[in-house]
């Protein structure tokens, strides 16, 4: 028998979702019924990825364009969600990555812009999301971390250090709404085929005086699969954790890597 996710007709609000992972996961929504609403920086993307959505899924997609780093725009996003569809019952938290760079490189705009838009984002996000959630009588909500979470990534180091705080805050969150049938969760993705990714390897490159091929060549060799992900597959995982299929599992970091992370 199928597995019934028990998202048609919810309204899930995807961050950052023009494009990459936050984009396959709001597709895969989309594909399993729910109402969509997106958000990104430039509004003629925005635009764009509405316009697949519709076309490919055949949902109820809206879109609108904001920047999550500033004080307004999260809840700007939510309420785009709200005014669009009614409510919200899914929060995806996602934001673009902070920039690579060791502890020296990094001054205190940095280690600020970092804060702003991956943990503050998520924030803010949630605090905006909280009470349509609870008016509906519960929801699910879901953070876009990474395995740095359970192993730092060299030359990441804003990444590793804002995105553990992220899970730290998601993990007593997901006590403090319990009482209200909101379920909280990080899914935490290794080295998916996204432009970030491919961003990354080519940093590394150039850190380490190799090319971007090799580099991924070399962390393919330390994947148990072999390979790098693929979008949908680490979508596939996001739509469980915040679907209604899910009942009992919360507080957790589902990662999604292909066996690349060694602790257990």
């Amino acid at each position: 028998m199928a597995m019934d996710l028990g998202l048609r007709g919810k309204v899930a609000a995807v961050a950052a979702a023009n494009d990459g992972l936050g984009y396959a996961v709001a597709h895969v929504l989309a594909e399993e019924g729910a109402r969509v609403c997106i958000c990104g920086r430039r509004a003629g993307v925005v635009d764009e990825a509405v316009a697949a959505l519709r076309r490919d899924t055949g949902a109820e997609v809206s879109g609108i364009a904001v920047d999550l780093r500033t004080a307004d725009g999260p809840q700007r996003f939510i309420d785009a969600a709200v005014a669009a569809h009614g409510g919200v019952d899914v929060l995806v938290c996602n934001a673009g990555g902070p920039r690579p760079g060791a502890f020296e490189e990094l001054n205190d705009a940095d280690w600020q812009g970092a804060f702003e838009l991956t943990l503050l984002s998520a924030v803010r996000l949630i605090r905006g999301a909280l009470p349509s959630m609870r008016s509906r009588g519960g929801g699910r909500i879901a953070a876009i971390t990474s395995t740095s979470v359970r192993q730092p990534i060299p030359g990441l180091l804003l990444s590793n250090s804002l995105r553990a705080a992220v899970t730290g805050m998601l993990k007593t969150l997901s006590s403090e709404l319990a009482r209200d049938a909101i379920l909280v969760n990080a899914v935490a993705p290794g080295r998916i085929n996204t432009s970030r990714v491919r961003q990354i390897d080519a940093d590394r490159a150039q850190r380490t005086g190799s090319d971007p091929q090799a580099v991924a060549a070399d962390y393919a060799r330390a994947i148990d699969l072999g390979r790098y992900g693929e979008a949908e597959e680490f979508a596939r995982a996001v739509a469980f954790v915040v679907s209604w299929a899910n009942t009992y599992q919360t507080g957790s970091v589902v990662s999604v890597d292909g066996g690349i992370v060694r602790s257990v």
